[in-house]
């Protein structure tokens, strides 16, 4: 393990309160060259997070001081690791108009971006669909089914990909097989692997990267990173770059999920 590119921090109003200097730590203890912090871009301003803690994204008003933390941190640690600035941009339909804006001006100061969908859309209102197991069968009890919940996830991570946010969209798009968190405990009466295949051809086709993303593993319902080994060895196939994130919300969980990468993946 080289680098960890999906990283959260302090600044997560749903993450741990460890410190910036602590991943720093970690990191540089796993041997890591390069680490890019990811955080929870801010929510459109008129978006209503679904969640019951509202804590999706991070308090714009912090965002300023996310980035000159970092431009701090960068220059104290320069001759031990390599740090970016990055961002975790949700995308979420019916918002495109705003995330352009917001991506259009704080856009420059980014190093390293990702591009999520954790938000689908049913009807006139939205839903988080890894919040919480419990949370993910209200989903599909309001869709009719867990296999509606899946196919509006992978029909909003196509528009995702789609999408025209301008010249700073992110070029990584962020954990593709998300809705299948909790699928032990709900899994689909049929196979979405043709979704995934999908996806991973319009990736190639925009010649975007992809989030080869450890947290999976760790979750119990899932086991498996996003990911899993069948469409990672097909991204290789198809000449996507792969690139590992821990999706860590804390110091310790940096490197999670990395021993279950696919053979000859060197990141």
């Amino acid at each position: 393990m080289k680098a960890d590119g999906h990283v959260h921090t302090p600044f997560c109003p749903h993450g741990s309160t460890d410190k910036f200097d602590e991943y720093i730590t970690r990191g540089i203890e796993l041997g890591l060259k390069e680490i890019t912090f990811t955080e929870h871009a801010p929510l459109p301003r008129n978006f209503q997070d679904p969640t019951p803690e509202k804590d999706s994204g991070m308090d714009a008003a912090l965002l300023l001081d996310y980035f000159q933390e970092l431009r701090v941190l960068k220059e104290r640690h320069k001759d031990k690791i390599l740090i970016k600035t990055g961002l975790e941009v949700d995308f979420i339909e019916g918002y495109e108009k705003e995330t352009k804006e917001f991506l259009d001006e704080i856009g420059e100061f980014l190093d390293d971006s990702i591009l999520s969908v954790h938000f689908i859309k049913h009807q006139n209102s939205w839903h988080c669909i890894d919040f919480s197991e419990n949370g993910f069968a209200e989903i599909a009890n309001e869709l009719g089914s867990v296999e509606s919940v899946y196919a509006k996830y992978y029909d909003t991570l196509e528009k995702s990909i789609e999408t025209d946010l301008g010249i700073y969209k992110p070029k990584r798009i962020g954990h593709i097989t998300l809705v299948h968190k909790f699928q032990h405990r709900y899994p689909p009466a049929s196979s979405f692997d043709e979704r995934v295949y999908k996806v991973l051809e319009m990736i190639k086709d925009q010649r975007y990267e992809l989030d080869y993303n450890g947290a999976g593993l760790v979750k119990p319902l899932c086991g498996e990173p996003y990911p899993p080994e069948r469409f990672a060895k097909r991204a290789l196939e198809l000449g996507i770059p792969l690139i590992y994130g821990s999706d860590a919300h804390q110091a310790k969980d940096l490197g999670q999920g990395h021993q279950a990468l696919i053979a000859g993946y060197n990141g």
